[in-house]
């Protein structure tokens, strides 16, 4: 078994934004979906702009709530009384599922998801398992392990998601690599102590701190090992 790779010191450590040049090894490679692996964001704008007209939510305090990378359920919580959010939430869900065909694959996901074995590789995405579940067929890709919203207590920014994932897949947190468009996902990945990919999809490059920063996944090649995958970006 190799131990961990030098591309911390040669691409950036959490805290400071990488270069598009990354080399490294994994034996996990973890992918939030929205923003990573396929574009959600035209039916999120749909979806939640007629939620916050049904619940009288101002347009500035639904942005100022962070929609991207979030759970439903904070931003809810975040925004109306307790006695309304469970119906808010079922709300939200629904006009979402039934929001899905302008759901697209991002550059580089198809072939990238093609070069990896099953047991390697995981989503871990703020949206609940329905939701992702609708949105991932959509775009026909069918992951083995998928951590949503309903299994953890803790969204991002908090490292649960990604630990859950890691322990899920078998793998030690320091061996995962994770890919993500999000600030919040980049900081749940840093704190559970993962090295990091972003995605300039969604994000201005600038709000982006990981190990390396590329504009989307057709900039990010593997080669699968007997003891995990070689990861090669580009930016």
């Amino acid at each position: 078994m190799r131990g961990p790779d030098t591309a911390r010191t040669r691409t950036g450590r959490p805290g400071h934004v990488g270069s598009g040049h990354m080399k490294t090894h994994a034996e996990a490679l973890l992918f939030d979906n929205d923003g990573t692996l396929v574009s959600s964001q035209d039916s999120v704008d749909r979806c939640w702009g007629l939620w916050a007209k049904e619940y009288g939510i101002t347009a500035e305090d639904l942005a100022r709530a962070g929609l991207h990378g979030r759970p439903a359920a904070e931003i809810a919580a975040d925004l109306l009384p307790a006695g309304i959010v469970p119906a808010a939430l079922a709300r939200i869900e629904q006009l979402e599922v039934d929001d899905v065909a302008s759901v697209t694959v991002l550059p580089g996901t198809a072939d990238l998801l093609a070069a990896l074995p099953g047991e390697r590789w995981a989503v871990v995405t703020s949206a609940t398992r329905r939701l992702a579940e609708a949105r991932l067929a959509r775009a026909s890709i069918r992951p083995k392990t998928v951590i949503a919203a309903d299994d953890i207590t803790r969204g991002k920014p908090d490292p649960e998601p990604y630990l859950l994932a890691a322990r899920r897949l078998g793998v030690a947190p320091e061996r995962c690599v994770v890919f993500e468009d999000a600030p919040a996902g980049l900081a749940s990945a840093h704190a559970a102590g993962m090295r990091t990919v972003a995605l300039a999809t969604t994000h201005d490059r600038s709000e982006l701190t990981a190990d390396a920063v590329v504009s989307d996944l057709s900039q990010v090649s593997v080669q699968v090992t007997a003891d995990g995958v070689e990861i090669r970006t580009a930016g």
